[in-house]
C-alpha cells in the first residue's frame, strides 16, 4: 500500500560537525519554541516554531523533530534553501551544518495510530518521518484541505514573509511559542504583546462568501476558503473554530463576559 507523504515538505538536517557543539542550544537562541523539549530519544513528536525578524515578524515557520543529537526541520520544500541561507547567517563560526535530507520525507494521516499528533492541534491528524519510496502517494492537497477546515494557517503564502507578527498567526493557541525559554530573535516584541494581552489582528480562514479581498492573503476557490489578516473586532461575525475563539476571548476578558469585541 502506498504511504501518504506530504510532497510539498522537505527535511533539513541540522547537525554538529564538532562534538563540542550543541545543535539544540544553537536553535534555542533563534526560534520561538523551546528546543529543550527535543530530547535525543524524545517520543513526544515534533514542536511547531518559527524564525522571526528582530521586530517579531515571521520569516519561516516549521516543525522541529529530534533525531538523535541532530534536529530535523520539517519545512516547505519551496523555501528550504532560503531557510538554510538564513540559518547560515546566524551560524558565524559555530561548527554546525545544514543539509537537505533527500532520503526521508514527512508523512501524514488524518487518523490512525502511526506517527505523532500534530503539535498545533490534535484535529490536524498525525505525522511521521520515514524513508521515501517511489510509490508514495502525495497527500499534500488532502492535508491542506483538512488543515484549512480546522482553521490553521501555515507557510509563506498564508503567513507572509516579514508581513505578520508571530502572535497574529495564532502562535499561542497553536503551541508555537514558549515564554519561559529565554531570548531568541524577535522575542522582545513577541513577549511584550503577550504581556500586554494585545493582539490586534489575526490570521483567519474565512469562507469565500464572507471574504474581504482587502484583507486577503490567498484564496483557495477549489476549497471555498480565503486566508485573511483581519482586525480582531472584524472577526466577531465569523464562524471561527473553537480553539481560535477561545484564544481571542483569553486575550480580552470582556468577550468572555459576553461583551462584543472592541
Amino acid at each position: 500500500m502506498a504511504s501518504p507523504r506530504l510532497f510539498d515538505r522537505l527535511l533539513i538536517r541540522v547537525s554538529a560537525t564538532d562534538g563540542q557543539e550543541d545543535v539544540r542550544g544553537f536553535l534555542q537562541g533563534l526560534v520561538t519554541n523551546d528546543t529543550r523539549r527535543l530530547e535525543p530519544d524524545a517520543a513526544d513528536g515534533p514542536i511547531w516554531a518559527a524564525l522571526l525578524t528582530a521586530q517579531g515578524k515571521v520569516l519561516f515557520d516549521f516543525l522541529l523533530w529530534a533525531d538523535g543529537d541532530d534536529v530535523l526541520i520539517d519545512c516547505e520544500a519551496a523555501h528550504a534553501d532560503g531557510l538554510i541561507r538564513r540559518l547560515s547567517i546566524y551560524r558565524l563560526r559555530r561548527k554546525i551544518a545544514f543539509e537537505r535530507d533527500e532520503d526521508r520525507g514527512v508523512f501524514w494521516s488524518a487518523d490512525g495510530g502511526e506517527g505523532s499528533p500534530d503539535p498545533r492541534l490534535p484535529e490536524l491528524g498525525r505525522r511521521w518521518i520515514a524513508p521515501i519510496a517511489d510509490d508514495d502517494a502525495d497527500v499534500s492537497a488532502g492535508f491542506r484541505a483538512h488543515r484549512l477546515a480546522c482553521g490553521v494557517t501555515e507557510g509563506e503564502a498564508e503567513l507572509g514573509q516579514e508581513a505578520t507578527l508571530w502572535l497574529e498567526c495564532n502562535a499561542i493557541e497553536l503551541n508555537g511559542v514558549a515564554f519561559d525559554k529565554g531570548c531568541y530573535v524577535g522575542q522582545e516584541n513577541t513577549a511584550r504583546m503577550n504581556w500586554r494581552q494585545k493582539v490586534n489582528r489575526r490570521l483567519a480562514v474565512v469562507p469565500l462568501d464572507q471574504a474581504d479581498e482587502k484583507r486577503q492573503r490567498i484564496a483557495y476557490p477549489e476549497l471555498g476558503y480565503s486566508v485573511e489578516h483581519r482586525r480582531v473586532e472584524d472577526m466577531e461575525a465569523l464562524d471561527l473554530p473553537d480553539w481560535q475563539r477561545a484564544g481571542i476571548e483569553a486575550m480580552d476578558p470582556k468577550v468572555a463576559d459576553g461583551a462584543p469585541l472592541s
